[in-house]
């Protein structure tokens, strides 16, 4: 990175990759229940199962390909992991926009698990491009950047909701394109050719990572504490909608508010601790 103009073209791109990733959860939870009733003719109850399951397919990409892409960055360069990333999703958001079925609705989570899994990638192009005195605020950035998209996504996905269940997934299609085409243009490779590193599976593996991982103590009893955290505030945004809509008759647009208050929380929370 030779320019003050490149490193923070290519932190935006890095921020603005993230936000829309995170926005990916959020952005559909207000619609969910509308799309899943319109595609199986259930009513909202019987359909937050299906619910659920789109969820946990779409987690258990992030789980399986994070390992996997961070490795290919290491390998190919951070550039074009993301930028595919990126492209992936747009196609992705275009499908579940035009879902016809619920089958083409689980591949649609499959993709967009899969291209999401990019944080791994992401970190390591800001580790690249952040001098030493830099590092610790860029990968704040991070952070906020997560931060700001569980709170956009909703706010977006419910208002946009109004108009029907599809237009949240047409318009994070049209954002994940405009954001690959930044990528193309602007963003440089930052991964020296002497730092690349041959692709290996048992690293590239998230049991391989976890055996890794599972060599420190103190990384493998945090990790523990963050994996039961997940699951006790993840559950709530899961269902939330489903009971919304079935005991307050709540449209997408109140849904969408109320999950974009709850994210707003989180973030407050967040930046009030000292030490965050």
């Amino acid at each position: 990175m030779q320019s003050g103009l490149s490193k923070r073209s290519a932190l935006g791109f890095i921020l603005v990759t993230l936000i829309i990733n995170s926005m990916g959860i959020g952005l559909m939870m207000p619609v969910m229940p509308s799309l899943l009733t319109e595609l199986t003719s259930l009513p909202v109850s019987d359909a937050a199962r299906w619910g659920g399951a789109l969820s946990v397919v779409y987690a258990l990409m992030q789980f399986a390909f994070g390992p996997t892409l961070g490795n290919l960055s290491d390998r190919f360069g951070r550039r074009p992991v993301l930028l595919v990333s990126m492209f992936t999703l747009a196609v992705d958001y275009l499908i579940m926009a035009l879902s016809w079925h619920l089958a083409v609705l689980f591949v649609g989570r499959i993709l967009s698990g899969v291209a999401g899994a990019t944080f791994s990638a992401a970190s390591a192009y800001i580790a690249d491009v952040s001098s030493k005195a830099d590092r610790a605020k860029n990968f704040g950035l991070v952070g906020a950047g997560f931060g700001f998209g569980f709170v956009l996504g909703p706010m977006i996905g419910g208002f946009l909701g109004e108009f029907g269940p599809r237009a949240p997934f047409c318009a994070a299609a049209a954002l994940s394109f405009i954001n690959f085409l930044f990528g193309y243009f602007m963003l440089p490779e930052t991964l020296k050719d002497e730092n690349r590193r041959g692709f290996a599976w048992k690293r590239a593996n998230p049991f391989g990572a976890l055996k890794q991982i599972g060599a420190y103590p103190e990384v493998r009893t945090l990790l523990l504490a963050v994996f039961l955290f997940d699951i006790a505030h993840y559950v709530y945004p899961a269902v939330w909608s489903y009971y919304a809509e079935e005991v307050f008759a709540w449209s997408p647009g109140d849904i969408g508010l109320s999950l974009a208050f709850v994210g707003l929380g989180f973030v407050c929370s967040g930046l009030s601790d000292p030490g965050a």
